[in-house]
């Protein structure tokens, strides 16, 4: 009689773990989905200056939720996981920035002289683990 009671308690756990396991990873999942669904709406369309103001405040903050560490410079440093790396890359000065240096300039001013300049995010990457966004890269395609 014990030796049942131990199988079907053994039994039990097993189911139980089992199904936390599978309970986590769909949260998981889901998580990373709503998350990315911020940025993949923007991937191939075009958008206008406010629009990239909104992906690299969204970034910014996320990396800053995410306590995603910077470098002595100011950078965000990749993880493996969490971090969210945007570079804008300009056509009136033939030059590519970091998110961080278009938010240390200041948003405001950026959304003051691109308002109605047209951009389009020609590539996205993702985290291997979460399969997260990890990079975006914006162009400008009109001046």
């Amino acid at each position: 009689m014990k030796k049942i009671a131990i199988f079907f308690l053994i039994i039990v756990i097993i189911i139980v773990g089992i199904s936390y396991m599978y309970l986590n990873y769909k949260a998981n999942y889901h998580e990373a989905q709503r998350e990315n669904n911020q940025f993949e709406s923007y991937y191939n369309e075009e958008f206008y200056g406010a629009d990239v103001v909104t992906i690299v405040n969204k970034a910014y903050d996320n990396n800053l939720t995410n306590s995603v560490q910077k470098d002595d410079k100011g950078k965000f440093i990749e993880n493996e996981t969490t971090s969210i790396k945007i570079d804008l890359k300009m056509l009136d000065t033939d030059k590519t920035y970091d998110m961080e240096t278009l938010y240390s300039g200041g948003m405001d001013k950026f959304a003051k002289y691109y308002n109605n300049i047209k951009f389009k995010c020609t590539k996205i990457e993702y985290h291997k683990k979460t399969q997260k966004v990890k990079y975006m890269l914006i162009e400008q395609i009109t001046e």
